[in-house]
């Protein structure tokens, strides 16, 4: 019984350890920053699994929600609420596309790229209205050159 106690204490620490090394990334919803108008801030992310990113509403009229097609094999979709934080934990090895929903044709996208990506080729194959389109053609070269 000792023995058992003891390997669950040990998994435990062992849990406890990884979640303390995990980050916190924050990501600002503005109406205009360094690239211009309707933008996150950053908009690219390199995260690892088990950290979290926190996308604060720094101005109104904003959300953050995750893309469909552009997140990795069992990660949750997410869709935020006007004006509100909305904190995501980084679950798969991936690419995380993440719009804001009134101004995603104005460009207002962000990637989050977390270990290998197995579902990048078909996130960036994804179609995107507007500006988005753009955006995100910059945002995968940056994730390219940034491992």
């Amino acid at each position: 019984m000792k023995r058992v106690i003891a390997m669950l204490t040990l998994g435990a620490a062992v849990i406890l350890a990884g979640n303390a090394n995990a980050a916190e990334h924050e990501i600002r919803m503005l109406n205009k920053g360094e690239k211009g108008v309707m933008v996150f801030e950053p908009d690219f992310v390199r995260a690892e699994i088990g950290d979290t990113v926190r996308f604060v509403p720094t101005d109104k009229g904003h959300n953050a929600e995750s893309i469909k097609g552009m997140l990795p094999d069992g990660a949750t979709p997410f869709k935020g609420k006007f004006n509100e934080e909305v904190v995501i934990t980084i679950e798969k090895p991936g690419v995380y596309g993440v719009k804001c929903t009134p101004h995603y044709a104005m460009g207002m996208v962000a990637l989050i790229a977390a270990g290998e990506a197995p579902n990048a080729e078909a996130a960036a194959a994804v179609k995107h209205p507007g500006k988005a389109r753009k955006v995100f053609a910059g945002l995968f070269e940056q994730a390219a050159t940034a491992n």
